[in-house]
């Protein structure tokens, strides 16, 4: 299945290069039948750090080119958001990224971004899949290939301009920042970094090197992932009075950010989300629509609701952010898993804008990240937020349980009255007391994810622990 995401799959197992070249006519064929470029539309090839990587984005390359595209290959691994915004200053047609982001080091994948950057659309990603079909009901054997070299393509120069002009700069290099990268091994190892290095900051990187079994986890910063970093901002040593440590950490292809603060706390997506929201509105004057996912917690909403901005809420997959984005003026939008976009670049999730920006939050106020995030929850109210995934025996497994609690929810959870029930995306189970509890099926692995949000930590264990059983009674 090709979804607006891309197709992921176990190397060797499903993700082959018969595959890959599979796909690529597919999206050639897709892509010659939607352009508007021209006759010869411009295709970009990326690759992340992943096992074999550069090898995939070589086969789909020459298959793309094949088929009659003009084709460009990265001369490097480069970062999901690089691939993007070198899509729209070429004027290409797309981008073909071999990437599989957050997932464990076994899998791969592909990912195709459209001319504006952002997601492929449905329309698009159908078409792909009937292509898909279609070549395999043909029968099809060898797809034609070139044999010519291919030109390279290098987005880095001009993305380093485009932060520039979006993040301040001199008022980050001006503060007494200590900064802590940690790339996971991912395809952000170096960029990031040597933005803030020429900038005479006090930068350590962490994990800066090609490893395709990224030290044995996914290479998702969730906080159980970022114990090197947490014990780096922690344990360094020490840099003076008045010095202010931010750790920060990407995914896999460094288009999602977490953070840790200077006393060694986790900072999710939700609260950088939040705090972005704040510092854009508090100190640059800047509004516009908020666009967040339906998974995404509701610190935004109350945020929102204060700032008269107008809220959107949009199933979970960052191509309905991004349709907003394109179609109305929207100030941010955000992600539960880490993604945000900011008006005036991309339609598209950038972890390197995103940094910069949370490091010029801390930078104009000068307090340490959790200094900044305490006056948030002062604001609007304390929240706490978790997500658990759970393995299960199929995808079709986690579609059952989560139609089974649609049509069956419960009165209560824990003597918490259940007082409404949303269904945009999986169901979603709604408190009395302003808590909620999310299932829905992973659209890239046999996974229930159970999420899970409310006004304290004893909350969220309740739901999530009922969440968890619920799965695994459906399993027997």
């Amino acid at each position: 299945r090709f979804g607006t995401d891309g197709w992921r799959g176990v190397i060797a197992a499903d993700f082959t290069f018969a595959a890959v070249r599979l796909v690529a006519a597919a999206i050639a064929r897709q892509v010659q039948a939607t352009a508007v470029t021209g006759p010869r539309p411009t295709v970009l090839v990326g690759y992340d750090t992943r096992f074999l990587s550069r090898e995939f984005a070589e086969a789909a390359a020459r298959v793309l080119s094949g088929q009659g595209l003009q084709v460009r290959l990265a001369g490097t691994f480069l970062a999901t958001p690089l691939l993007s915004y070198g899509v729209v200053q070429a004027g290409a047609e797309g981008g073909v990224m071999i990437t599989a982001s957050h997932n464990p080091p076994r899998y791969n994948g592909i990912k195709f971004k459209s001319r504006h950057g952002g997601s492929a659309s449905v329309e698009f990603t159908r078409g792909v899949e009937r292509e898909i079909q279609a070549l395999e009901a043909s029968g099809a054997g060898a797809l034609p290939e070139s044999d010519e070299a291919l030109p390279e393509f290098d987005p880095r120069p001009a993305h380093r301009i485009r932060m520039k002009e979006l993040a301040d700069l001199p008022r980050i290099a001006a503060a007494p920042l200590e900064i802590f990268v940690d790339p996971m091994y991912g395809s952000g190892q170096g960029y990031l970094s040597g933005i803030l290095r020429a900038l005479r900051l006090r930068v350590t990187e962490l994990h800066a090197e090609v490893n395709p079994a990224f030290g044995g986890q996914p290479p998702e910063p969730l906080y159980r992932h970022l114990g090197d970093l947490t014990r780096a901002v922690t344990h360094h040593p020490y840099s003076g009075p008045g010095t202010l440590r931010v750790g920060l950490a990407f995914d896999g292809d460094a288009d999602r950010l977490a953070a840790i603060d200077e006393q060694g706390r986790y900072v999710n997506s939700h609260q950088i989300f939040a705090l972005l929201l704040k510092h854009l509105f508090t100190h640059r004057g800047m509004t516009g629509r908020v666009v967040k996912a339906f998974s995404s917690g509701q610190m935004v909403d109350k945020l929102a609701d204060a700032y008269g901005l107008p809220l959107t809420i949009t199933p979970i997959g960052f191509k309905y952010i991004a349709e907003e984005m394109l179609k109305r003026d929207v100030l941010i939008g955000g992600e539960e898993s880490g993604g945000v976009a900011i008006c005036g670049h991309i339609p598209e999730r950038d972890a390197t804008l995103a940094a910069l920006l949370l490091l010029e939050y801390v930078a104009t106020d000068g307090k340490p990240l959790g200094a900044l995030y305490a006056d948030l929850e002062k604001e609007i109210g304390p929240h706490r937020y978790e997500r658990v995934d759970v393995p299960l025996a199929s995808p079709e497994a986690a579609e059952a349980l989560v139609r089974s609690v649609r049509e069956d929810p419960p009165d209560a959870i824990k003597g918490v009255k259940v007082v409404r029930v949303e269904d945009v995306d999986g169901v979603k189970l709604h408190g009395a007391d302003g808590s909620w509890l999310l299932l829905r099926q992973s659209g890239t692995e046999p996974l229930l994810r159970v999420y899970a949000e409310g006004p304290s930590e004893e909350r969220v264990a309740d739901l999530l622990k009922w969440g968890i059983r619920r799965a695994k009674r459906a399993e027997g």
